[in-house]
């Protein structure tokens, strides 16, 4: 694993539902971390694979460790510190991490029907309408 000055947030940038969601966080939540498409990271340099990131959002700490879906999120709270702290921890300590995960599948497998998601975010990345090669 490589350390990283700052933790890499990666996220679909294709899907309306997650761009508006990261864009949330990004004014809600004061973390100091990298946040990227995707579709523009440097994927095998953050030890991840496409096909995950297609899955789940990521979260990249500065030692290297690859997170994803609500573990990711609970990461994203806890980095952030502050009042923020609190719910990160809780939501990745076992029952409630169970609950946390199921309920992040749950919008993760509809992300379409979600505000700002569109029948593209059903789409694997590589047969979406304008996808990069």
């Amino acid at each position: 694993m490589t350390r990283r000055e700052r933790p890499v947030l990666v996220y679909d940038g294709d899907c309306g539902f997650c761009t508006t969601s990261v864009r949330f966080l990004e004014r809600r939540v004061p973390v100091d971390a990298e946040v990227v498409a995707f579709q523009f990271a440097d994927l095998a340099a953050l030890g991840t694979t496409q096909e995950r990131a297609e899955h789940e959002v990521l979260w990249v700490d500065r030692a290297g460790r690859v997170s994803g879906g609500a573990e990711a999120i609970g990461r994203l709270l806890t980095a952030a510190g502050g009042v923020w702290r609190v719910p990160g921890v809780v939501m990745r300590t076992p029952p409630v991490s169970w609950l946390a995960h199921a309920v992040y599948r749950l919008v993760a497998n509809n992300r379409q029907r979600m505000p700002g998601g569109t029948a593209a975010c059903m789409l694997p990345a590589a047969q979406r309408p304008g996808a990069r090669g």
